[in-house]
């Protein structure tokens, strides 16, 4: 059939006219099919906790399921590319932490940038770590470890979960501060370097208060300090290194992210529905049990933080030459 042109400027006003609501409906609808949360962490850690945390409240309130989908590797980057892949339309979503503001240094190639190929979208934590020993150590403070450290070169060995995991990282910020050093002994993970540490194989460790902190209640890990700017609240009895190192502060975020050019109305959608899980208290007590503290920012601030995790961490891998494997 042929179109006449008075047919096709009514069907041109038509869509013009649609597009013009368009990005409003799509926040007033969305989501009307399923959401996938790109996880780069394997089922069963700290990550993955959260993701399902979130998760779960996003499909409560929002009234459609979003779903985890694990693909763990290359400390993240095989995830978050995965997302830059993805349409831009709010449906692939992705858990991001620290790991991939320190990834853009860490890796010498990488088919995405942090910055400009996502869009952040909210926040849900900030995480410290503790710094513990083998009960074996003759140390009780951060002043004494640098000191046996510093007169035993080459024995003390300090433990992480792999090259560029937030324990390595955390220690390599320590090292850099203090400028001694310790052997440093990479994991496949942190489960692997805390069975190691308790079985006294490694010495020194930079963990996660999930992964240490039930075995630092039983005595069988001494805590030294936390790696928050301030002391913690699971571990009031336990100092912070920047009591003894002003201006030491080493912490990881965890929160989601989207690809670029996602409608910024379902950024906001997405964000505002996040932020309301710090109202709830089952939330809010989960996230206190692992040790961690509830961040709630705008995209905006969510944005600042990701350049100034990549500014601070960039220095430090550049400045102690890490590289990953």
């Amino acid at each position: 059939m042929k179109l006449t042109r008075r047919a096709f400027l009514d069907s041109a006003a038509v869509v013009a006219a649609f597009a013009s609501v368009l990005p409003g409906a799509w926040a007033q609808t969305y989501p009307v099919r399923p959401v996938r949360i790109i996880s780069g962490f394997p089922p069963g850690g700290i990550n993955d906790t959260y993701a399902r945390l979130i998760g779960a409240w996003l499909s409560e309130n929002l009234g459609q399921q979003f779903i985890v989908e694990n693909r763990s590797g290359a400390g993240g980057t095989l995830a978050a590319e995965a997302v830059t892949k993805s349409a831009p339309d709010g449906y692939t979503l992705l858990l991001t932490t620290s790991a991939d503001a320190w990834n853009a240094m860490l890796y010498d190639k990488l088919n995405f940038n942090i910055v400009d190929d996502f869009t952040p979208v909210a926040t849900i934590v900030r995480g410290p770590g503790v710094l513990v020993v083998h009960p074996s150590v003759p140390v009780k403070t951060v002043p004494e470890l640098i000191a046996y450290a510093s007169a035993n070169p080459g024995k003390v060995t300090v433990a992480s979960a792999g090259i560029g995991s937030a324990p390595h990282m955390y220690w390599e910020l320590f090292k850099n501060v203090t400028g001694i050093d310790m052997v440093h002994v990479p994991y496949r993970g942190g489960g692997p370097a805390v069975t190691d540490l308790l079985g006294g194989q490694v010495q020194v460790y930079f963990g996660t208060f999930p992964s240490t902190i039930q075995s630092i209640r039983a005595d069988k890990l001494r805590a030294l300090a936390v790696t928050s700017a301030k002391r913690a609240a699971v571990l009031p009895d336990v100092p912070a290194i920047a009591e003894f190192l002003p201006g030491y502060e080493a912490s990881i975020y965890v929160g989601i992210a989207a690809p670029r050019s996602t409608p910024p109305d379902i950024v906001e959608k997405l964000n505002k529905t996040i932020n309301l899980a710090f109202a709830d208290a089952m939330i809010t007590q989960r996230i206190a049990d692992l040790g961690d503290t509830p961040l709630s920012l705008s995209s905006s601030e969510f944005a600042k933080l990701v350049v100034e995790e990549t500014k601070k961490w960039g220095k430090v891998i550049v400045a102690e030459n890490i590289k990953a494997e």
